[in-house]
């Protein structure tokens, strides 16, 4: 029980750190977070969990993010 509640903390500052940390970012910025996460998840999902599958995943997510709303 102890070790439960000690699991639930260290991850309820990990989320509030994490929250912080983005609001000093740009639109932009955000944009490209969002989209490497969501390119991880996606590229672990289809490779099986591979680190390459999901690096790659990562690198592809941050770039159409980064691009999602740029001003032609």
């Amino acid at each position: 029980m102890k070790n439960a509640k000690t699991v639930i903390g260290m991850l309820a500052l990990a989320g509030v750190t994490a929250l912080a940390g983005c609001s000093g970012m740009s639109q932009r910025d955000k944009n490209t977070a969002i989209g490497a996460g969501v390119g991880a998840v996606g590229g672990a999902a289809l490779t099986g969990g591979s680190a390459l599958g999901t690096v790659g995943g990562a690198a592809v997510g941050g770039v159409i993010g980064n691009q999602v709303d740029r001003k032609r």
